[in-house]
């Protein structure tokens, strides 16, 4: 294994990384081609994004403001809807609204959100009901019913996955936007 410091960030890097705690695919060419498509799909997060947080996460180690994170440890499939997301979203800026009052500080808020479809296991296996199964992985990995069938690691989640994220993503957007349009009314005029 090489020193993850010593590795100049490549989008393929990690390939120089020990894996630990990974499933296994029966199909490992649906596994490549479902790689190969993804990594033709847009990043869910930009470049200047990952910046902007960097920059914040350095002010918050000088304490000139407070990181907020929160969200699932585990999303599901069935949660990618506007009731929840909306919910989770609403929770965390008003706890990042008590934080600004009693901190008088700014707040970064970090959701754990669009995304955090798999789990790691220790275990490539467990057994239920007297049956060894693969360990249910999340979301993005397998099914959680307890057969065989739903527990093989499928590659078709990891696109399934992506689109999860990208729709909560965008939701997550139009409210922002929407929050923003309320506070600074823009008028347009049509023909």
């Amino acid at each position: 294994m090489t020193n993850p410091s010593q590795i100049q960030w490549q989008p393929d890097s990690w390939h120089q990384q020990t894996a630990a705690q990974q499933a296994v695919y029966p199909d490992k060419q649906q596994l490549s081609k479902t790689i190969k498509e993804l990594s033709q799909l847009p990043p869910l997060v930009s470049v200047n994004e990952i910046e902007d947080l960097r920059q914040r996460i350095a002010q918050a180690a000088n304490g000139e403001s407070f990181v907020l994170q929160g969200g699932d440890c585990a999303e599901m499939f069935a949660d990618c809807n506007a009731e929840v997301i909306t919910g989770k979203l609403k929770i965390l800026i008003q706890m990042s609204l008590i934080l600004v009052y009693g901190l008088k500080k700014p707040v970064t808020k970090i959701g754990r959100l669009a995304g955090q479809y798999a789990k790691p296991r220790s275990q490539q296996n467990e057994i239920i009901a007297g049956q060894k199964l693969p360990c249910y992985r999340g979301d993005l990995i397998n099914g959680a019913q307890p057969n065989l069938q739903a527990r093989q690691a499928d590659p078709k989640r990891l696109l399934k996955g992506y689109s999860f994220a990208s729709l909560t993503l965008l939701t997550i957007f139009a409210h922002c936007l929407m929050i923003a349009l309320a506070t600074f009314p823009i008028l347009i005029i049509g023909t």
